[in-house]
């Protein structure tokens, strides 16, 4: 997911721009015996992202300062796949991390790829199956997955968008609530990836797909982490048939035919109209993507005119 930026202070003072973050990633990397000379910016958004050029390093600067402990356990999980040769983002082993300079939250993740490769809807379907058999321990503290909450931080969180815009969300938000609690889950609650969909799936310079974005595991039923790839296919249009029948197939169930996959696509879809609804102030994108989204949720149609961000 893309979020704008709009270069404020952070952390404690420090601007969130690349003039800004230039000696947080110095100290960063010194702190952590690396070089950051010659650091390349991938992305200025709710992450700064740099790619060192001396090693296959990737830095990530995390605008909010409250991600400490969220960081920490993302990096806990990443440490804890590798030793069960699960394919996924890797930390490098000699470095202590996370770090807090400037206020702000650093890590360092080894890079999976020169240049940006999605790897298929198939192989999103394989990682699932295979995280979702994985038992974690309870020492990585995964939390668990409460959407109703998460949606109404979201939604209290909501104020670049008109005040009926928002009254309908959260009017919609509570009806979905009712309807969320009376839900018979049919797989079995455990570890979830919590973003699962294309977007979080690379092709790694060695030809195989490796699962990132580690930040959000947590324990909850795992239909939430079909959730995405159904409505991609269904609701929107951005997978197509035949993904989605490679999907189920190697995952070995179809979300769509379960009774509570309504309720779960419009919940899901909601926390993907509200997100796009903190980014109208930063992007002119965004808000006539978030205007096109509220018109479907208004109408029921058009939901195939959506466009991913």
């Amino acid at each position: 997911m893309i979020s704008g930026s709009n270069g404020g202070p952070d952390g404690g003072g420090t601007e969130f721009t690349a003039e800004g973050l230039a000696p947080v990633l110095q100290e960063a990397c010194s702190t952590a015996g690396l070089d950051s000379r010659g650091a390349e910016l991938l992305r200025l958004g709710s992450n700064a992202v740099y790619r060192l050029p001396s090693l296959p390093i990737v830095v990530r600067i995390a605008r909010d300062p409250s991600l400490l402990e969220e960081m920490d356990r993302a990096v806990k999980v990443a440490r804890w796949l590798e030793a069960q040769d699960f394919p996924a983002n890797r930390v490098p082993a000699s470095v202590a991390q996370p770090l807090v300079v400037g206020g702000l939250v650093v890590t360092f993740w080894e890079s999976v790829q020169d240049s940006e490769e999605f790897a298929t809807v198939g192989e999103l379907a394989d990682l699932l199956r295979r995280l979702h058999w994985l038992e974690e321990p309870e020492s990585l503290g995964l939390p668990y997955f409460d959407p109703l909450a998460k949606l109404t931080a979201s939604l209290e969180g909501l104020d670049g968008v008109a005040g009926e815009d928002r009254e309908f969300l959260e009017q919609r938000a509570a009806k979905l609530a009712k309807d969320y609690d009376r839900l018979d889950f049919v797989l079995p609650f455990g570890m979830i990836h919590g973003d699962a969909n294309i977007g979080n799936v690379l092709r790694h310079r060695e030809g195989h797909a490796v699962l990132i974005d580690l930040d959000g595991l947590a324990l909850a039923p795992r239909e939430w982490d079909l959730i995405l790839t159904a409505i991609y296919y269904d609701r929107y249009g951005w997978h197509t048939k035949t993904e989605y029948a490679e999907f189920v197939h190697r995952y070995g169930f179809d979300l769509m035919n379960w009774p509570g996959y309504e309720t779960l696509a419009d919940l899901r879809e909601l926390m993907m109209v509200a997100w796009v609804g903190h980014q109208v102030t930063a992007s002119e994108r965004a808000a006539a993507e978030f205007a096109r989204r509220m018109r479907s949720l208004r109408t029921g149609k058009g939901r195939d005119q959506w466009g991913p961000l």
